[in-house]
């Protein structure tokens, strides 16, 4: 049986429901409405109903959700009741601000390794994690399950290293590098993050914002 397809749109609000229930489970809430689930999170609840119902439903009519079973569910949906090892590539500023983020170790994803040209950095270990040479990346992912690589590196050497981790093995890329990747093999899952593209969003929300209130005045 060929498996749904789920919009793009849809897997981007599910790490926001798991973090919602969350809270919810963490403030000792079991049971909770599509109704008032989306008051909380500022989504209507017939939407809320359509996105989790594209994975089975999870809720009873006059029941509603059970937090602890529905943020379970979800979990397995996004992969987080398996361990994922992680390599980063760059250990700048950002690439330590990542393996110093304890948080993802709490959702299973586990940085294992950094990489970098720097020989100044080679062998200095970031809340424990140690930094290689670049050169060692293809011995490192031979000899370690590497499930992910995020790139925090500068633009022009990211098509590059990028194929290397493709021909070394690895499926998934999390790229922090400001271009959109050229790949060899196109089954490898590319999720980029382009953190100027977030801030000019919020720079037109603030230039609205601050138009609104001039004409209002």
């Amino acid at each position: 049986m060929e498996e749904k397809e789920i919009s793009q749109a849809v897997i981007r609000r599910m790490p926001r429901y798991y973090r919602y229930l969350g809270e919810l489970i963490d403030d000792g809430v079991e049971r909770i409405s599509s109704n008032d689930l989306s008051k909380r999170m500022n989504v209507t609840a017939s939407q809320i109903r359509q996105d989790l119902n594209n994975f089975g439903g999870f809720g009873q009519q006059g029941y509603g959700y059970n937090v602890k079973y529905l943020y379970e569910e979800i979990g397995k949906i996004l992969g987080l009741n398996e361990k994922h090892n992680i390599i980063v590539i760059g250990a700048g500023n950002l690439g330590q601000a990542l393996a110093n983020y304890v948080k993802f170790e709490k959702l299973g994803f586990m940085i294992i390794g950094l990489f970098d040209v720097n020989p100044a950095l080679d062998g200095v270990t970031v809340r424990g994690i140690k930094i290689h040479m670049l050169e060692e990346l293809e011995q490192f992912c031979a000899e370690n399950q590497v499930d992910i690589a995020a790139l925090t590196m500068p633009k022009a050497k990211a098509d590059a290293i990028a194929n290397r981790l493709v021909d070394a093995g690895i499926h998934a890329i999390w790229n922090f590098a400001h271009v959109d990747l050229e790949l060899l093999d196109k089954d490898v899952v590319v999720e980029n993050v382009h953190l100027s593209d977030s801030l000019m969003q919020l720079s037109y929300n603030v230039a609205r914002n601050k138009k609104a209130r001039e004409s209002g005045s």
